[in-house]
This record gives structure tokens, sequence and C-alpha cells, in this order.
């Protein structure tokens, strides 16, 4: 079975490295007086912004329940994560295409080619760090599973998120110091306008991939087919229990909500099948902390 993941640890690790390089971007930027510098450095702190908004998720996903929310905050997470994709695909993606189209229009020389590559390689280094936390806690909840299979299945968004702007930055970063060392070798600036150009290509892919799985989790998504075969096998392993009928499972955030319906071994009295529903909640909520909330309706047929 997977480990638990600490999420918050991928997030301010990516806001680290993204304040490192908006940092890194606007010394350059007023050194060498270069706009474009300027710009890429408001893109970073934007990036900031992202990791912001997550953190804003977590902590309203920590609200207790109440009357007017019943089940809590948990998945005010889904939200925040699915506008940080849209921001990833409008402010990240549509941008940078709209510089590359234009750029192949209207090619404008390299300013200051070194101190641009040096900012770059910097950059690379500081999302590879950031990237390799992320795949850390990626890895402890993943398990054995692939890493695509993960990526489809996981239900903590904000992992997710992370993630996928890790990698986006990562290979960005790569391809932008690979189009200005192509620039300044041939002097061809085709090169600079065509990895803008793949940049926001990039982008856009990452960002629609993400906004697809963290929209079925804000329309409610039960917990991961693994987890929900390991709850179903607990559930037809207790004696007290003669057949489960249904299992609903709700993914709420950190938290889970389940309802079962089962047919129960016969009992000498009302008392006596309470306590054994009783029992089987316990036990349920104590091997699968995630759960918060859970529904035990006793039937003979679904």
């Amino acid at each position: 079975m997977s480990g638990h993941a600490n999420s918050l640890k991928a997030i301010f690790l990516a806001l680290g490295a993204n304040f490192a390089i908006f940092l890194a971007k606007l010394v350059a930027a007023l050194v060498t007086g270069s706009g474009a510098m300027l710009a890429e450095a408001v893109h970073s702190l934007a990036d900031c912004g992202n990791q912001g908004l997550l953190l804003l998720g977590v902590r309203q996903a920590k609200r207790p329940p109440s009357d007017e929310f019943p089940l809590g905050w948990g998945r005010a997470m889904y939200f925040w994560s699915f506008l940080v994709a849209i921001l990833l695909f409008s402010v990240g993606g549509m941008f940078s295409v709209y510089e590359g189209v234009h750029k192949l229009g209207h090619p404008e020389p390299l300013k200051w080619p070194w101190v641009a590559l040096g900012v770059l390689v910097f950059g690379v280094v500081a999302e590879g760090l950031s990237m390799r936390g992320c795949l850390q806690e990626v890895n402890k909840a993943r398990g054995e599973q692939p890493l695509w299979t993960w990526f489809r299945e996981t239900r903590s968004s904000e992992l997710l998120v992370i993630f996928g702007e890790d990698l986006a930055a990562l290979i960005g970063l790569c391809l932008a110091a690979l189009a200005v060392g192509a620039t300044m070798l041939t002097g061809n600036l085709m090169f600079d306008a065509l990895g803008t150009l793949a940049i926001g290509v990039l982008l856009l892919v990452v960002a629609v991939a993400l906004a697809v799985e963290v929209k079925a989790l804000l329309i409610g998504q039960g917990v991961e087919p693994r987890r929900r075969a390991e709850l179903l096998t607990f559930l037809k392993s207790r004696a007290e229990v003669a057949e489960v009928l249904n299992l609903i499972t709700l993914q709420m955030g950190p938290d889970v909500m389940v309802a079962v319906k089962a047919r129960m071994e016969p009992t000498s009295s009302d008392r006596g099948l309470i306590d054994a529903i009783n029992t089987v909640e316990a036990a349920m909520k104590a091997e699968f902390g995630e759960i918060r909330w859970s529904f035990f309706e006793p039937d003979v047929t679904d």
C-alpha cells in the first residue's frame, strides 16, 4: 500500500524555486536593462502566485464542518487547483504562444544572450531541485503504480498540479536554453521564436491535462480504485458482514465519505445488530484513517 505524501513540502519547494528564479531574472533585468528579462521576472512572480493559491486551498480545506457545509471544506482544494490550471493555460501557455508567433513575424536580436543563458541554467538547477522533491512525495503516494497511472487516478489535486507545473517548467527552461544557445551559435533568430512557441504548446498541453483531472474531482470522484478495492476486501473479511451489497465513496479533499449497504450476519436482537454495525464502522475507520464520515445501512437486497 502507498504511503502518505507531504503535498505542503512539494508546494513550498516549488514556491522557493520560482521565487529564486524571479530574483535571478530581476537582477539580470536591472543589470542589462532588458525589458524582455523584466517581463520574464514578472512571469516567474506570477508562478509564485500559483503556489500561493494552492496554499490558500490547503488552508481552506482544513476548515471544520458546519451546518451550512456538513461535509467540510475539503473540496475547496479542487477549486484552487483548477484555477491554477486555468492560469497556467492562459497566463503561461497562451502568452508564450503569442510571443512565439510574434517573434516569428517580427524577430528581434537577443540582448545580453550570455546573461539570459546563465539565468536559464540557474533556473534549470532550481526547478530540478523542486522537481526532485516533488517526485519524492509522488513516489510515496503512488507506491508500485506507474507514474502515468498515478497521474490519472490520484485524488491529491495539489500534488498533481505541482507535479505538472514543475515538469512543464523544467522542460520549458531546457527548451529555452537550447533555443538561446542555438540562436547564439547560428545567429538565426528563428530558433528563439520556435523555442518560445514550443514552450507555449507544452504549457497548454500540461494545463489542459491538469484541468481535465481536477475537473473530475470537482464533479465528485470516489477514492482511488486500488483504495476502493482494499476497502471492499476489508468489509467482506469482517465476520459481522454476510455480504456487501453496495459501496459508495466520495473523496472530499484529504477526507473521505463512505456509504455501505450490507447484509449482516443474524443477531439475537436489534441491539446486537447495532453493536455489530458500530464495531465494523470503528474498525473500518481505524484501518482507513482518511474516512471521516461513514453511513452504514443493513439490508437484504440492494
